[in-house]
């Protein structure tokens, strides 16, 4: 009956015979409900990972059934936040797909494959992506996923950021919300909407991706190394999926000029993201990753959260964080 909440059958009848009798151990259990013992001893293992069991405040060593009331809650808190984590994954499925086909095009490269050309290393990157800006006519829509830029970069960036914005091509860019945290690339990024440039900010982004004209995308092959090699997606199938994939996240993000945000619960947008990713069992190192920022950083947003949780595991964050809300999609 309660195998939609992650219990199977075994674990909930015996769950349901301790609450009624408390007292019994294993071996009544097993005698009670046809099972070995092994099956009860597997049955409260996974009773005890749910939290539906606790300690006995009066019988040292002894386990005693949590309240059907506080127990389905539990369980429904478990649910909600798969859920909230499986909604994030949906998110990212169709740069997902694109890079599915950017790995089999890097495992045959020998094969011709319809809008795909592959590219590998970093010198025909540049190359191929310097004719695309040369050609390109109306919009470039760019997910940037690296956080704060090198001043290098920013430099060699500004005179194709002058081409093509005197050209009346229209600039579009999402960068992470850590870049927020560096002077230096706020101050490019300022410079850039002064001059007819559109950014905006997210806490995560699903790949680096380059569309230009709604007609050809650039994906790199790694999301590891993005200089090893990337593929030029032209099918019209896969660039309509990735441009509503763009428009998706560009509505839902937020301006660089705008102050940060908090939701109903007093949550920045990378916050909500970190306590989904911890809800998802991530470590500390991909989560900054994923949000573009320091270990040390990621570490002291996910303490912080789950001190305001008031909870001691990152499963009892994400339980916790359910309960109040914090992960409905």
């Amino acid at each position: 009956m309660l195998t939609a909440l992650g219990l199977d059958s075994v674990s909930e009848s015996v769950y349901r015979a301790m609450l009624v009798h408390q007292q019994e151990g294993v071996v009544a259990l097993g005698a009670r409900l046809g099972l070995t013992e092994q099956q009860v001893r597997q049955a409260l293992d996974t009773l005890s990972e749910l939290a539906l069991l606790r300690p006995s405040a009066e019988r040292a060593g002894e386990l005693r059934a949590v309240p059907p009331e506080v127990g389905m809650e539990l369980l429904m808190a478990r649910q909600q936040a798969e859920l909230a984590a499986q909604q994030l994954r949906i998110e990212s499925s169709r740069a997902a797909a694109a890079q599915l086909i950017a790995e089999f095009a890097d495992l045959r490269p020998g094969a011709g494959h319809p809008g795909v050309e592959q590219l590998v290393g970093l010198d025909q990157i540049r190359d191929r992506l310097a004719t695309l800006t040369r050609d390109v006519r109306e919009e470039v829509m760019t997910f940037a996923p690296d956080g704060g830029q090198r001043p290098e970069n920013i430099e060699a960036a500004k005179p194709l950021d002058l081409d093509l914005l005197g050209r009346g091509v229209r600039m579009r860019t999402v960068y992470l919300e850590s870049v927020r945290n560096s002077p230096h690339t706020v101050e490019y990024l300022t410079w850039l909407t002064d001059r007819g440039g559109r950014v905006r900010t997210v806490s995560a982004l699903p790949t680096r991706m380059i569309v230009v004209d709604c007609a050809t995308a650039v994906i790199p092959t790694r999301s590891d190394d993005t200089a090893a090699g990337a593929v030029v997606l032209t099918g019209q199938g896969i660039l309509t999926a990735l441009c509503a994939l763009f428009e998706t996240v560009w509505a839902g993000a937020q301006p660089l000029g705008a102050a940060a945000r908090l939701d109903e619960h007093g949550l920045t947008a990378q916050e909500r993201a970190t306590v989904a990713l911890l809800a998802e069992g991530h470590t500390d190192e991909a989560i900054a990753k994923r949000l573009g920022v320091s270990p040390r950083t990621a570490r002291r947003t996910a303490t912080e959260l789950m001190e305001r949780l008031d909870a001691r595991s990152r499963f009892q964050a994400g339980v916790r964080a359910a309960q109040a809300g914090w992960l409905n999609p």
